[in-house]
């Protein structure tokens, strides 16, 4: 299976860039991984129109990454979305595999969150939790609970 994290912005600190390594390295032997990070637009002003426009363009960047077809399925996490447990996860992540869904994106907008656009495209909508987290910390989370969904799936312990 190859899973994409498509993510606006970069690791900037140290210590979210060894724990999402971390989770790469482990998630390797399960699963390709590849993670594309886009660039934050800049918010020039505080309007709700600079805030549109900002999210407009990370939801146009971020669409001109997705690859749509019949072996694809996109998850945008959405404080909207619909929330899952560990194991709901891998229930999933087992269930896109034997409906022949070979790719996996997972979609983490900026800290304006993601585009109409973008949440129309998405093929599920999936909240962690009603906080809001930074992005480059559910960047680490989300690495996290896709490790835990393949090793639950593997029947290896780990989640508890």
């Amino acid at each position: 299976m190859n899973i994409e994290i498509i993510c606006v912005g970069k690791l900037k600190e140290k210590y979210w860039q060894d724990a999402a390594d971390e989770y790469l390295k482990r998630l390797g032997r399960f699963a390709k991984i590849t993670v594309t990070e886009l660039p934050e637009e800049r918010l020039r002003g505080s309007s709700p129109a600079d805030e549109a426009a900002v999210m407009k363009a990370e939801g146009e960047a971020i669409l001109g990454k997705l690859q749509p077809g019949p072996q694809s399925y996109v998850i945008a996490l959405a404080v909207g979305g619909k929330r899952m447990s560990s194991e709901g996860l891998a229930d999933k992540i087992a269930e896109l595999g034997l409906e022949g869904k070979s790719r996996i994106a997972f979609v983490i907008g900026g800290s304006l969150g993601l585009s109409r656009e973008v949440l129309d495209a998405a093929d599920f909508k999936l909240s962690f939790s009603d906080f809001t987290f930074p992005h480059q910390l559910m960047r680490v989370i989300l690495l996290e609970q896709v490790y835990r969904a393949f090793k639950i799936n593997a029947g290896e312990t780990y989640h508890k």
